[in-house]
């Protein structure tokens, strides 16, 4: 059954899809979730391979529509399934592409969730009527959204409210658009609340503009006109980023440093590069991706692109499926920026030559399978700063790529690629390098190290296990992933650390491979004053299931007081943000994380702690961390209880509002964490005390051989608890009242089980959602399964 979310550009229908999908209730009734946003030119075998990744399959083995379309089928078959296809501008996308694959293979109750500007194509995918119309806003509720991005405090809300007149005229000219108010607010939560500064925003010449295309928004081309400069040109290139595609912000970042975007002193470049990613995000240029934390990647909304790519239309140019037109009106040797959006199948791939008349590049962005043919080269764009390429043999391309002698971004994140030139020392203007991914790449050229301008290096997915000497004269190093530790007679890479004295970012892995704690001193790591994330990672000798791997031995004490003397060694400056430990086996943690001398991590926001096979207790230090937000634990098999560490103080408040503790077989209890709101807390079938949590709101408890309900459910009132058991379980559950299970959760405001169907391979597809007041309890578990008519969905239209 489709269903049709229909009205304008910038008009809200995306926003509203976004909370359909992500309404915590919605997402407890389907097995699967798949988000699409099909592009006004899509490509009907990319979409396809869009779907199947969406579903959590691999279409690596097929390029063909058909084999894409079983792939497809198998990924979904039985599953209950919510389907949104955002900004449809074809119904054929769904009438000719998907609908085949997907029509006779989900589950009852599944649903096609369709938001377009055209009613034509909500009548073509033949959607339910009638389509839900997106109106205008109200001037009344127009002007609550612009007061909500302009004001900063209560203190500011009277100054505001003395604006409403000169506000109420600025709300007429967005014409009831919600992102033409938002960007608004946006604009004038950059100037003083003074009405001179508001009435030269509603007087300003832009909004009777007529050079441009009637569906450009004018509000946008206001907030644009008051940009400074170097952030119009941030604002622009941003627009060059594939749809679709997650960029994070120190790629972008990056890139706007090696395009001269960003100013000011070299030192703080990156520093002031975020500050102008945050700033478009304050000004609602571009918005905040939920599915990751601490705006690490964004999306722009696709008014606002448009708008982007129209004004930078004489010097970048972006293509989706079609090739390149080298015919048209727009002449290659002008076009500066030129971006590949959209990855097609390997019988539509570009022919890479097909890019060279366009020699006067300086950024080129690709995500889409490009053929590389005998004499290709990257020669043809000498002027290129950025380069940012994916799916291309780049190994065909490495020799040529010392030819590109202004390049300072690189990225060939999860390509092929073997080798780096040796003589990429030869380039020095390079300040960014992205090898994530590339498996295949297992040694750095030892010319590297002659990269005085480089800034960025990340090193995460490949299998370099060793760096030249000479590294550490790098010194120009803000962020560093994937650094590998090894030895070399007397000579330990940590060495090389020791004077990168301007590291913001650091991960450092195989530091089970230091014999001495000594080499850990020479890393210096707490004199990295502006170091505000650090990764310190062991090989981990358990798998997932918590078992030896193959071959490894048990640890031995020599074992556990050697790596914790080495990691006492390794001791962080106060600036520090985020902790992840990874792999350590050490009996405790390290003493700085210990009373008395745990001052060090007073601003530490995040504690992250995964694979500690002997730890037995976590540190007492954590009662003096004021700022501490989130604890994860992963695999901690000799962990017993957490909480103590909680109350070593009298001034402690507890700060940890977020917890997940997962695979902890030995775990009994949790206490101690007053701020608590969120807990997750996986296979851990020992737990059995869970207190001192009184402004717990979510609980999510996963156990698939749970066969009854834990006791302390009784003693905590979270309002929302889901379950994730064994399917005898949750049918004892079902039964209500009548179950023996009711005790322990019929207090709480809403519980969501679920069970896998082993049988036919689908998770979480038996289901109970319960509420307490309204009392209701609805369950597939029985012959008449329920079937929703789509009317829970469509009610929070």
């Amino acid at each position: 059954m489709v269903f049709a979310i229909v009205g304008v550009g910038g008009i809200g229908k995306t926003t509203l899809a976004q909370k359909i999908f992500n309404d915590y209730v919605i997402q407890q009734k389907f097995t699967k979730r798949m988000w699409l946003s099909v592009n006004h030119d899509f490509n009907e075998t990319e979409l396809l391979r869009r779907a199947i990744t969406e579903a959590g399959a691999d279409h690596a083995t097929g390029d063909a529509k058909t084999t894409l379309e079983r792939i497809l089928k198998e990924a979904v078959n039985g599953h209950k399934t919510l389907l949104v296809m955002d900004d449809v501008w074809d119904h054929h996308a769904w009438e000719d592409v998907l609908k085949t694959p997907l029509f006779n293979v989900l589950d009852r109750g599944s649903r096609v969730l369709v938001t377009t500007r055209h009613e034509t194509v909500a009548r073509g995918m033949k959607a339910v009527e009638p389509y839900h119309r997106v109106d205008k806003l109200e001037r009344e509720d127009a002007w609550s959204l612009l007061k909500k991005q302009v004001v900063g405090d209560e203190n500011d809300e009277h100054k505001i409210d003395m604006l409403k007149d000169i506000g109420m005229g600025i709300i007429d000219k967005c014409d009831g658009l919600p992102l033409a108010v938002k960007v608004m607010g946006g604009l004038l939560c950059q100037k003083r609340a003074r009405r001179s500064d508001w009435e030269n925003v509603l007087n300003d010449s832009v909004w009777s503009v007529s050079q441009m295309p009637e569906e450009l928004n004018s509000a946008i081309y206001l907030s644009y006109q008051h940009l400074q400069p170097s952030l119009k040109a941030c604002f622009l290139h941003y627009s060059l980023l594939p749809k679709g595609t997650v960029l994070f912000v120190h790629d972008i970042v990056g890139m706007w440093i090696g395009e001269g975007f960003v100013h000011g002193n070299s030192r703080e470049l990156e520093v002031t590069g975020k500050e102008y990613y945050d700033e478009l995000i304050l000004r609602n240029l571009i918005e905040p991706d939920i599915n990751y934390v601490d705006q690490l990647a964004c999306n722009m909304h696709d008014v606002v692109r448009s708008f982007a790519q129209y004004v930078a239309r004489y010097e970048a140019l972006v293509t989706q499926n079609s090739g390149i037109d080298t015919t048209g009106a727009t002449n290659p040797l002008k076009i500066l920026r030129l971006s590949l959006e959209t990855e097609g199948s390997k019988t539509s791939e570009l022919e890479w030559s097909s890019l060279k008349a366009h020699t006067s590049l300086r950024t080129l962005i690709s995500v889409r399978h490009i053929k590389i043919n005998p004499g290709d080269t990257l020669a043809y764009f000498s002027s290129l700063r950025s380069l940012h390429i994916q799916s291309i043999e780049f190994d065909a391309l490495a020799k040529s790529l010392c030819e590109l002698r202004h390049l300072r971004y690189l990225s060939i994140q999860y390509t092929k690629a073997s080798s780096l030139p040796e003589n990429i020392g030869k380039m020095k203007l390079l300040q960014h390098i992205s090898l994530a991914g590339c498996e295949n790449l297992a040694k750095l050229p030892r010319s590297i190290s002659k990269l005085q301008q480089l800034r960025y290096l990340n090193l995460n997915g490949t299998s370099i296990n060793m760096i030249p000497r000479g590294f550490g004269g790098l010194t120009n190093l803000r962020k560093l992933y994937g650094f590998p530790t090894h030895i070399d007679g007397d000579w330990c890479s940590l060495e090389e650390l020791g004077p990168l004295s301007h590291l913001i970012r650091l991960h450092i892995s195989g530091l089970d491979h230091v014999p001495l704690s000594s080499f850990a001193t020479k890393a210096r790591i707490g004199e990295k004053i502006h170091l505000s994330y650090l990764l310190l990672s062991c090989t981990s000798r358990y798998q997932d299931d918590g078992q030896l791997v193959n071959g490894e031995e048990g640890i031995s004490e020599k074992e556990q007081q050697q790596i914790e003397d080495l990691f006492d060694e390794l001791c962080p400056p106060t600036c520090l943000e985020f902790l992840q430990i990874r792999g350590y086996f050490g009996r405790q943690l390290p003493r700085w994380m210990r009373l008395p001398t745990v001052q060090p991590l007073g601003c530490l926001r995040i504690l992250m702690l995964e694979d500690l096979p002997c730890c037995t207790e976590l540190p007492d230090g954590l009662c003096r961390l004021p700022c501490l937000e989130f604890l994860q634990i992963l695999r901690a098999p000799a962990l017993k209880h957490i909480g103590p560490e909680f109350s070593g103080s009298p001034d402690n408040l507890g700060s940890v509002s977020k917890a997940e503790v997962l695979q902890s077989p030995e775990l009994e209890r949790i206490s101690n964490l007053p701020k608590l709101t969120n807990l997750f807390i996986s296979l851990c079938p020992r737990m059995k005390i869970l207190e001192g949590v009184p402004s717990l709101q979510r609980l999510e408890l996963e156990d698939y051989d749970m066969e009854t309900l834990p006791r302390y459910l009784q003693e905590v009132s979270p309002r929302h608890l889901q379950l994730l058991c064994s399917l005898s379980l949750l049918t004892s559950i079902a039964t209500g009242k009548w179950s023996p299970e009711w005790e322990k959760f019929s207090h709480i405001q809403q519980v969501m089980a679920y069970a896998h169907d082993y049988d036919n391979d689908i998770p979480r597809k038996f289901y109970m959602l319960y509420t307490r007041d309204p009392f209701s309890l609805e369950t597939n578990i029985s012959l008449s399964a329920y079937d929703s008519d789509g009317s829970e969905m469509m009610g929070c239209l």
